[in-house]
């Protein structure tokens, strides 16, 4: 079993030319909502990939839909939490080269409190993954108590924040950040990445692929990115990282799952949209069916 301490959001879409420079206003081409925020995104790829999950979070009373939409994409959602807030929301502009700027508003995701995520984890063991982010409550007792029942830990470390790094880096099992993160955490730590308290930490790099370092070994294993055109980049470090988790769960040696989680986000960024246009397995497995093996 994955467990996911996540947010849940409601994307507010809005497609533009260009992004808009400081001060400038821009009109919108066109305008959307659809399920959001990282852990959202996160569950929906790990159900997508075939891998079960049970997300851990919480909504406002204007969530419900929200909540809804993740359980059909196959995520359980016993322990999603309603409480008296307003639901997390977040306003992303998308540009025609698919790049995109987005503020979040966290609402019921800081909400949570330590005696639900215990609760919801009170079954895991030994053989089950936790992977959470930094968009909710808890993360720091949720990383420790996950630790002490045995659990493979993932912190996928956005939005980023060296300090809320900092604080769940003991109870890791493995850390992943993209090449800014990384650089920003290998900075405010005054490390090298191989010198971070943590056994795995993987560098996503965008369309160049990924890097894993085993910094207990120090051994690395790089995987090449897959060439598309992309559309919309939001969600596809969750894609990636839902993927991954859901390759390594099953038992994927870590190369065959990245390249399963690069396939993944290849094929996320070709679609407009977060959750609701994450690719299913048997999509992946067919864009990859495409492309020269390595």
């Amino acid at each position: 079993m994955i467990y996911n301490l996540g947010s849940i959001n409601a994307d507010h879409v809005y497609r533009l030319a260009r992004l808009p420079a400081p001060g400038e206003t821009l009109a919108a081409r066109t305008y959307s909502v659809g399920l959001g925020g990282k852990g959202a995104n996160q569950s929906v790829a790990i159900a997508r990939a075939g891998g079960l999950v049970r997300h851990i979070g919480a909504i406002g009373p204007d969530g419900r839909w929200m909540a809804d939409r993740l359980a059909a994409a196959g995520a359980e959602c016993a322990f999603v939490a309603e409480v008296d807030l307003a639901s997390g929301h977040a306003i992303i502009n998308v540009d025609d080269a698919g790049e995109n700027a987005i503020v979040i508003y966290p609402g019921a995701n800081r909400a949570l409190d330590v005696d639900h995520v215990k609760q919801a984890l009170g079954q895991a063991g030994a053989g089950d993954t936790l992977i959470l982010q930094n968009e909710t409550a808890c993360q720091v007792e949720a990383a420790c108590f996950a630790r002490e029942q045995g659990l493979f830990t993932v912190y996928s470390a956005a939005p980023f924040e060296a300090e809320a790094v900092r604080a769940v880096l003991p109870y890791l099992s493995l850390l992943i950040v993209n090449e800014v993160e990384a650089a920003q955490l290998c900075s405010e730590l005054s490390v090298t990445l191989v010198d971070l308290p943590v056994e795995n930490v993987l560098v996503t790099l965008g369309a160049k692929g990924a890097v894993w370092y085993n910094t207990a070994r120090d051994h690395e294993i790089r995987v090449a990115g897959f060439p598309v055109k992309a559309v919309d980049t939001t969600g596809a470090g969750d894609t990636y990282a839902g993927y991954l988790v859901a390759g390594l769960s099953e038992g994927l040696a870590v190369k065959e799952a990245m390249r399963l989680a690069g396939a993944a986000a290849a094929v996320k960024v070709t679609r407009p949209g977060a959750a609701d246009v994450i690719p299913t397995r048997a999509e992946v497995s067919d864009f990859l069916a495409d492309q020269p093996s390595e």
